[in-house]
């Protein structure tokens, strides 16, 4: 996904309420240094056409385990919205999660944590395809 494609994306899921804004009134208002700038993990899950609904609500059991890596400041996953079809909106995707850290480091351990790779090897035979954008959030 080419990043204006994200960012419209991104927008569209943060007005619909499927993504959360996590730093309203934070590193957002000019109120922090640069350093303060967040690291965003933003994943879009498609998960395999024939599971079932059971399997596709199971699938909330990777995030639950996600959740508890250490080093993550917000996390947040959601369904596409039913937002009015419009050219620029894809919401092809099942799942998408958003994770901010404070730093490129904290990603970095995620990425390799225990728990991060015992999630995949759990789940990972559920999708069909996985985009993931990695992005610095500046003031």
């Amino acid at each position: 996904m080419k990043r204006r494609d994200f960012v419209k994306t991104a927008t569209t899921a943060i007005a619909a309420g499927t993504v959360v804004p996590a730093l309203a009134g934070s590193a957002t208002t000019g109120n922090h240094a640069p350093e303060d700038n967040v690291v965003n993990h933003y994943v879009l899950f498609w998960l395999k056409k024939d599971l079932t609904e059971k399997q596709i609500e199971e699938f909330t059991g990777f995030f639950e385990m996600l959740r508890k890596v250490p080093g993550i400041r917000n996390f947040y996953y959601g369904k596409p919205a039913n937002s009015t079809p419009r050219d620029v909106v894809d919401n092809s995707f099942t799942y998408n999660l958003m994770i901010q850290f404070n730093t490129l480091e904290a990603l970095e351990v995620y990425g390799v944590h225990p728990i991060h790779m015992e999630a995949i090897e759990k789940y990972s035979h559920f999708w069909e395809k996985v985009v993931v954008h990695d992005s610095v959030l500046h003031e």
